[in-house]
């Protein structure tokens, strides 16, 4: 583990070679997001994939409630007619899951690298980079020991909450617009009936954005560029992969 950490210090390390001509001090912190953009642009074929998923689920709605009709008293057979289907039109349920899944260890690779005093036996450098001021392995708290939330410190931060507070905004009216333009709109399990609780879940989705506002607040400043950069990638995203969906499906497209 420590070989390999070692060897991802490094490729931050040469980003921010590469990148401190244009961003001096700041190359560090552009290297992540650097990093971030690359994990993002990974994965968007899946992300692509998805949404292409998603528009094939939707385009089966009818054939799923008659399939509902015909087997609602089987659920078994409900099942296996369902795969059946989904097999057909060569469609994964669980492909909306992929890029979000297939991100989550550049994310704890990151974190790990920025919460470690050592990487390889030796002390980690990386931790006394700084994005104007604020070093890129301390978190909010830090920042408000030093100069309170408008001090030099503090304002980084107070920058990152005003892009995640945005883009959830962004996020909150376009779901809420996809769910009033598509109320019965509901995502369904391998049987083909609704999900428990995704009534609740519903409600809620439009203001799961927001929470991101106390992750940025609680992991490493490092971590939480990461999060900003990508949070911000997939409302782009998804307006644009999602754009010419009818609303019922992007509706459950935020929702899964």
């Amino acid at each position: 583990m420590s070989v390999f950490m070692s060897a991802f210090a490094s490729l931050v390390g040469a980003f921010a070679d590469l990148l401190h001509p244009l961003f001096q001090g700041a190359a560090t912190a552009a290297a992540i997001v650097l990093f971030t953009a690359l994990v993002r642009l990974a994965v968007h074929p899946l992300s692509r994939a998805a949404a292409r998923g998603q528009k094939a689920r939707t385009r089966l709605q009818p054939q799923i409630a008659e399939l509902r009709k015909k087997h609602g008293k089987n659920p078994e057979r409900m099942q296996k007619a369902l795969m059946e289907l989904h097999k057909e039109e060569k469609v994964s349920p669980l492909s909306g899951c992929l890029p979000s899944l297939l991100q989550m260890p550049a994310f704890f690779l990151l974190y790990h690298l920025f919460s470690s005093q050592k990487i390889g036996g030796d002390p980690n450098a990386l931790l006394s980079h700084e994005l104007f001021g604020a070093p890129l392995g301390e978190r909010w708290h830090n920042a408000l020991a030093h100069g309170g939330p408008f001090g030099a410190q503090g304002v980084v931060y107070l920058g990152l909450f005003v892009i995640v507070a945005a883009v959830a905004t962004f996020n909150y009216r376009r779901t809420k617009r996809q769910l009033a333009a598509a109320p019965t709109a509901s995502a369904t399990g391998p049987d083909g009936q609704p999900m428990p609780g995704m009534g609740a879940m519903t409600k809620l989705m439009p203001l799961m954005s927001f929470f991101t506002l106390v992750s940025v607040a609680y992991v490493p400043l490092a971590a939480a560029l990461y999060i900003v950069t990508s949070t911000t990638w997939t409302a782009v995203e998804r307006t644009v992969l999602y754009r010419d969906m009818p609303a019922a499906g992007a509706a459950m497209a935020t929702v899964a």
